[in-house]
């Protein structure tokens, strides 16, 4: 499976985030997923890139041009898919991807969660989200979700196309039933 990665760039976070993400990497890589992500080697993006490749695993990293300008393209990319904008990103990433996962990320993460769960929403796709909730990160964007849900603000079930999990063990029966 294709398992697209959104999360942070950004290095002065949450050492705990680090661990569980590269838990999450070098178990994508034994159990045969390819990794698709935002191909920067910084925070938790270059930190997954590495599990996966030292495990043996294949990445796929989607770079703005940007990106690739000012030399922060990870070396851990097998593959590069260069783009012009952080649209044409996510329409890369969704096009590469058959599944989501969401590990702590800012405003550049919360987007691409919520570009693919509109785009479901919509009849685009039948991709998941799966939010991974790492120390409760996603606790208060699952409070959110469940208030717009209860007023009538949701499409459908939230739930039905973004998912939640604690661990591996949860993010492994989500994706056995994608």
């Amino acid at each position: 499976m294709r398992i697209g990665i959104f999360c942070s760039a950004n290095n002065l976070i949450d050492p705990t985030f680090f661990l569980l993400t590269e838990e999450l990497g070098r178990w994508a890589a034994r159990n045969g997923h390819i990794i698709v992500f935002g191909g920067v080697n910084q925070g938790l993006m270059e930190c997954v890139a590495k599990a996966v490749k030292e495990s043996g695993g294949e990445t796929v990293g989607v770079v703005p041009s940007i990106v690739e300008e000012t030399g922060r393209t990870s070396q851990y990319n097998d593959r590069v898919l260069t783009c012009s904008n952080l649209n044409e990103r996510k329409q890369l990433m969704l096009d590469e991807s058959d599944v989501f996962i969401a590990l702590p990320g800012g405003v550049g993460t919360l987007d691409e969660v919520f570009t693919v769960a509109a785009s479901y929403t919509i009849g685009y796709h039948h991709k998941r989200v799966i939010l991974y909730n790492m120390k409760g990160f996603w606790d208060s964007t699952i409070s959110m979700l469940d208030d717009l849900q209860q007023r009538g603000m949701v499409r459908g079930l939230w739930r039905d196309y973004i998912c939640v999990a604690d661990n591996l063990d949860e993010i492994g029966k989500i994706l056995a039933k994608c």
